[in-house]
């Protein structure tokens, strides 16, 4: 194959907060770099409550992968991230209602110490591209 790694930028997500990209795609697989719960808008954490940060990590992810021509319905494997595990089950429950009974990917849920800029939700996703 002689398909070089290609990285994607969406002007309707946040821009990466460091020395990284919002994804690379390769091989017909869509790598998307942690989605924090920034407003693609102000750069501004949208972390009212983990719902909401679950939510905009989410709609993050989404604008990326149409940037790639793909979606989060076509999602192979997400980690989220969390610094609350106490708050397990909201986060779970919001995140559920996104995917909605759709196609729900393999998924594994990290607690941490510390996420950037005060985030206590980040989600990561491997998506195929259509």
């Amino acid at each position: 194959m002689n398909e070089s790694p290609t990285s994607v930028t969406a002007a309707d997500a946040p821009r990466a907060i460091g020395p990284y990209v919002q994804a690379m795609h390769y091989a017909g697989i869509l790598y998307c770099s942690g989605s924090l719960p920034l407003d693609p808008v102000t750069g501004l954490l949208d972390n009212t409550d983990p719902s909401a940060e679950v939510v905009r990590s989410l709609r993050n992810l989404e604008a990326v992968c149409r940037e790639a021509g793909t979606s989060l319905d076509r999602c192979l494997k997400i980690t989220l991230y969390t610094t609350n595990l106490a708050t397990f089950a909201q986060i779970n429950d919001t995140y559920a209602a996104h995917f909605d009974g759709r196609n729900v990917p393999a998924r594994t849920t990290i607690g941490v110490a510390e996420l950037p800029l005060g985030a206590t939700v980040e989600i990561d996703a491997i998506v195929a591209l259509s």
